[in-house]
């Protein structure tokens, strides 16, 4: 379509609000049209479009096939490079739910958080049909599009709108979006501008199986502004108020939000009992989370519970429209928000991820999908996986709705600090009865980790961990699958990059592993500061602002007689493995290596079969503000991987043993009871602020918060 189309005929008369209509069954809102807090560019895409789209989709129009997914994908992308050619003037967007549209031109709301996510409403509630009303003002056409799970694009409906005030009224089907498939409406001015005063997507109320209130558990970390923030978002949104019970702001830092009261107080006013704030230790995102579950679930008035990372910006239509459709789905269901690039606000992190049984890894839900998938460059229209419905294990805890019910009925998080939690939770409850759906339309900005690496450094303790404890929970393979033969290939490539410390971490980790469940809850606010100060015994992990502050580089002779490095065959790879784990194992390194660094590599180029080759090298860091100096050494490599060797042998030999013990314990140490021992033993740690405060009066020293009894 565009803005100089052929008059359409109308498929039906214009309804205005004067017009006697017959009587019509109570509607409640699902969804309405809205339009960004912050008109930038980089974000106007995710809510309205300035030009036509074509379907990414390709055969099978005439049951003629259809192309391998990845052959339909390129062509998406192809397509829709071609297809936004002209962004929408910013400045038109003045008004949160209302839009002009200049005359001669169209506006398209097929977009993520305009369009209607039909086949998810048809899969997950007893929804069959659903009312489009779109108020306007001046003349133009509405036409009411579709999209098939393939991506096909069809016209619905379409009506001619007369000059002066109007209201269309649209009842769709939702009987044939059983595989994917979406409704959206394009609208396209006339001779002179045409304003959508409005729209809203709703359906029958009695249809809903609850009406629910919701309890938002935010854990933060010395991250005030951004939790600030999203506290100002939260007060200053009236609907989402309505329906919100408590706000609880989990502290858990050193640099805490009553420490900034000119900025906290007036939110504190405007929300009275609604912002709760709890101090405690620093226990981790699990323990956070926990106790935001558990305070909601505890005081027996919220429905639901969200889980909410505290550096995220909030699109606040989002927590209603998950309320919303948690409150029609079938049965108890936790229903996620996706994830969005902070740093680059129109990419899309992932649609929907599952947990590979086999290796116990985050896998994609959908065939062809990808993930950093940017819609300013490839729309919604013209992307046919994103029509696809995407069934989910479970949806990140950056924002995620859980009903209290299900917290109730299946416990809080495995006590686990970081890594994991999430996912494991949707597991387990997928197990007992509630799946998570990641429903389109709700969605938050929050850091991508596309550009950091914590698979190395300290945090590769929890993800070694946390991934066998998560295959011993859930796996329904012999001895997990290929978690124990993948976390072996790991040691080696770790050993062989000469990164120590990350190593030494994996090896205490599979140690925890084998001393079984009993020490995840004592050692929850010890094992962070355990991890750390080991770091002061390896190089890797010391590191520096500038590769200047380190020893010149200086190589007396390039490795592979200056050839690029490439990755190994699998064909080659075992041959290879072995003559470099001989050379790391008993060559000795160069005194020269020992004073000057043989190589200065960044981070991206920092590849297992590039290290190996040297044997010292100043290596950045992912996020390009750090320098370490890695220096091979083979008593280390022989001893941490004999050490390997050694714990993996256990693992294999006790995984039945151990997968009985943990599967045994797993209710109890995630019962409330057990987590109220947990939040007892880990207070927030008094500061010298704080002594210096009780001096002065109990008044100075209040607490906002405090363990459970």
């Amino acid at each position: 379509m565009n803005a100089n189309a052929p008059t359409l005929t109308p498929s039906a008369q214009d309804s205005t609000a004067e017009d006697s209509t017959p009587e019509r069954a109570p509607q409640r809102l699902l969804q309405r049209l809205i339009l960004p807090y912050e008109a930038s560019p980089d974000i106007v895409p995710l809510y309205i479009e300035a030009e036509d789209a074509r379907s990414g989709a390709t055969g099978g129009a005439f049951g003629l096939g259809e192309a391998p997914a990845n052959e339909a994908t390129a062509d998406a992308g192809a397509a829709a490079r071609g297809a936004v050619q002209a962004p929408v003037d910013v400045n038109e967007l003045s008004d949160r739910h209302s839009v002009r549209i200049p005359a001669r031109s169209m506006r398209s709301f097929g977009t993520y958080f305009n369009a209607f996510p039909a086949s998810y409403w048809r899969r997950w509630t007893p929804v069959r049909s659903v009312r489009l009303t779109i108020r306007t003002a001046g003349r133009g056409h509405l036409i009411i599009m579709r999209s098939t799970a393939r991506g096909t694009l069809q016209r619905q409906e379409s009506r001619t709108v007369t000059a002066g005030r109007s209201e269309q009224v649209f009842d769709l089907p939702l009987t044939a979006f059983g595989d994917g498939g979406w409704y959206w409406f394009d609208a396209f001015a006339g001779g002179q501008d045409l304003t959508i005063l409005g729209a809203e997507w709703t359906a029958d109320a009695d249809l809903a199986r609850t009406e629910g209130t919701f309890s938002i558990g935010m854990t933060t970390m010395n991250k005030v502004p951004y939790c600030l923030d999203n506290i100002r978002t939260v007060a200053e949104d009236p609907a989402l108020r309505e329906l919100l019970d408590v706000m609880y702001v989990v502290d858990q830092g050193s640099d805490r939000l009553r420490d900034h009261p000119e900025q906290l107080a007036p939110l504190q006013e405007l929300l009275g009992e609604q912002l709760q704030i709890i101090e405690q230790g620093n226990i981790g995102g699990s323990g956070g989370f926990s106790r935001g579950m558990y305070e909601a679930a505890t005081t027996g008035t919220s429905t639901y519970v969200v889980n909410c990372d505290d550096d995220i910006v909030l699109e606040s239509e989002s927590l209603i429209r998950m309320a919303t459709f948690a409150d029609f789905a079938t049965k108890p269901t936790i229903v996620g928000a996706h994830m969005f690039d902070l740093n680059n606000r129109s990419v899309l992190h992932t649609f929907g991820e599952v947990v590979d049984p086999w290796r116990i890894q985050p896998s994609l839900a959908n065939p062809g999908a990808s993930m950093g998938h940017d819609f300013a460059q490839e729309p919604l229209r013209s992307t046919p996986w994103l029509h696809r419905r995407a069934d989910v294990d479970y949806n990140g805890w950056w924002s995620c709705l859980i009903p209290t019910e299900t917290v109730r009925a299946v416990g809080l998080s495995l006590p686990v600090f970081i890594k994991w939690d999430d996912a494991e939770y949707g597991l387990r409850a997928k197990k007992a009865g509630y799946p998570t759906v990641s429903l389109p339309g709700a969605g938050v900005w929050h850091m991508s980790w596309v550009d950091k690496d914590d698979l190395v450094g300290w945090q590769a303790y929890f993800h070694e961990r946390n991934r066998i404890i998560t295959a011993l929970l859930h796996s329904p393979y012999a001895r997990g699958g290929r978690v124990i033969k993948e976390s072996q290939f790991l040691d080696i490539k770790h050993l062989i990059s000469m990164q120590y410390f990350t190593e030494a971490g994996r090896l205490l980790a599979q140690r925890d592993v084998l001393d079984g469940p009993e020490a995840l809850h004592p050692s929850i606010g010890t094992k962070l500061p355990e991890i750390r100060a080991m770091a002061a015994q390896f190089d890797d992990a010391t590191s520096k602002k500038d590769q200047d502050h380190f020893p010149s580089v200086h190589l007396d002779k390039p490795p592979r007689k200056g050839k690029p490095f490439t990755e190994p065959t699998p064909l080659k790879l075992p041959a290879w493995t072995g003559k470099v784990l001989a050379k790391q194992l008993v060559k000795t390194p160069t005194a020269r290596a020992e004073e000057n660094p043989q190589a200065a590599i960044a981070h991206l180029d920092a590849k297992w079969w590039r290290l190996s080759a040297y044997d010292s090298a100043l290596v950045s860091n992912a996020e390009g503000t750090q320098v370490s100096w890695y220096k091979r050494d083979p008593r280390r490599v022989r001893a941490m991987l004999g050490a390997a060797v050694r714990t993996h042998l256990d693992l294999h030999r006790r995984w039945p043993e151990l997968q009985r013990s943990y599967q045994q314990a797993a209710q109890h140490i995630t019962s409330f009871a057990e987590w109220e021992k947990t939040f007892a033993a880990n207070p927030a740690p008094v500061r010298e602020q704080d002594r210096a405060a009780q001096d002065h009066g109990p008044e100075a020293a209040s607490s906002t918060g405090s363990a459970p009894a």
